[in-house]
């Protein structure tokens, strides 16, 4: 690992942490709050360090799937069938597979399998994915990543695990105290990188905390076809349970228009059409959850390559929700209990702890999307806590699809076809 002498001695002569966590951020379309931005006091140890050159991997057709599989999984793992529901299953990929490269023997086998692909493949995967993000004034998919670790002595950090989430997650490195002024640091880095969406991620900093692993995903991007006054009306939105609620509509014309045995849809595209914002609609007498549990990768990938470039009526209400889950029984019952078990996970990859073994506490994602006229905004945060102790064809008439029900919805790349965020709008007012 190439670095400074300086760098070299923060990283030789501190010990190494009881807690880990990774903490992962996505906005999409960021809101703007008054006031300056603080910065970040630490330094960062990667300013001295050139990363080592990785090939971008040109065909990713069949790792899409995967990660469309993923995401499928982790939705129909985290729904809850009377909420609105919304994850970023492209955040949690990046914050597991650098916290994957930590891992060793059954505890990985376990990672490995519930996120698709080895860690190998997911390092050249998200890597590359990262290399090809399409960025303009009107759309921009932004991703940044860091590594947060204390510089308590009974933590000894692995430095090859740094380096290689340097390479391929071009992750910033911070050493530092634990303290009050790191949970500030935190915050302000997540801060800066949300473009101030999220001010604040962590309240505190446990005090069995060793490490945070950090992605912030940041989306912000106006319509392609942007709503006009005239285009938005008030109307009616039924529940499941047949209550109706005042709320406005969108109206528009579109050209994509989506089908299979359950559900109706539409793409609708984001400005410079690298990214589009895609609405399901179940079909009468199939609810929302059924529609969700029928899904798969491979299903919502012939889903959108088979799209019916038609004209096709729609209404999108316009809409504001937060979420919020702790996934760590979600992974666990996805295939992967080993990485939250004192007793059983081996992160001796990552780092050793003379306080214990090192392994999950707990995942924590949170949600935020607003959908209106101009375009869409939309962030995510999740944090995953480790500490260490002793254990188409051609269609003549005009196709409808008016979303005045609950339906599903997603946030997709159209380079790849993979969605990096995946909602359920159950309710408009919620």
């Amino acid at each position: 690992m190439k670095k400074t002498t300086n760098t070299k001695k923060k990283f030789t002569k501190k010990k190494m942490f009881t807690m880990f966590t990774a903490l992962l951020l996505v906005a999409a379309q960021l809101m703007t709050l008054s006031g300056c931005s603080s910065k970040v006091q630490a330094k960062n140890l990667m300013e001295d360090v050139e990363p080592q050159k990785v090939e971008v991997v040109q065909d990713m057709t069949e790792d899409n799937v995967k990660v469309s599989e993923f995401a499928v999984r982790l939705m129909q793992e985290s729904l809850e069938a009377d909420k609105n529901t919304l994850i970023s299953p492209l955040s949690v990929l990046y914050a597991l597979s650098m916290t994957a490269n930590g891992a060793k023997e059954e505890t990985l086998a376990q990672m490995e399998a519930v996120l698709g692909m080895s860690v190998e493949e997911l390092n050249q995967y998200l890597y590359s994915y990262m290399q090809n993000l399409m960025q303009s004034e009107k759309q921009a998919l932004n991703l940044a990543n860091s590594i947060w670790f204390t510089s308590e002595e009974h933590f000894t950090v692995n430095q090859d695990f740094l380096q290689k989430n340097a390479d391929y997650y071009g992750a910033d490195v911070y050493q530092a105290a634990f303290d009050g002024t790191t949970l500030e640091d935190i915050n302000n880095w997540v801060k800066e990188k949300t473009k101030e969406m999220i001010p604040e991620i962590l309240n505190e900093i446990d005090v069995d905390a060793v490490m945070y692993l950090v992605n912030a995903l940041a989306f912000e991007a106006e319509w392609q076809d942007v709503y006009g006054e005239r285009k938005v009306k008030e109307g009616e939105f039924t529940q499941e349970d047949g209550t109706k609620q005042n709320v406005d509509f969108m109206y528009s014309e579109e050209n994509v228009y989506l089908e299979d045995e359950m559900a109706t849809g539409f793409l609708k595209y984001y400005s410079g059409r690298d990214y589009a914002f895609v609405g399901l609609l179940p079909k009468e007498g199939i609810s929302v959850q059924e529609y969700v549990e029928s899904l798969s990768g491979e299903h919502i990938v012939e889903l959108l390559e088979n799209a019916q470039y038609t004209t096709v009526y729609t209404s999108l209400p316009k809409f504001e929700t937060e979420y919020d889950v702790e996934m760590k029984n979600i992974l666990k019952a996805m295939g992967m209990p080993d990485a939250f078990d004192a007793g059983k996970a081996d992160f001796s990859d990552l780092g050793t702890s003379t306080a214990g073994n090192i392994y999950i506490s707990r995942v924590i994602h949170k949600t935020y999307i607003s959908v209106a006229e101009k375009g869409t905004k939309a962030g995510a945060a999740t944090v995953v806590e480790m500490v260490a102790e002793s254990a188409s064809e051609t269609i003549e008439e005009p196709e409808k699809v008016y979303l005045d029900r609950p339906f599903v919805y997603m946030l997709i790349d159209c380079e790849n076809n993979i969605p990096f965020f995946i909602g359920t709008m159950m309710d408009v007012e919620g």
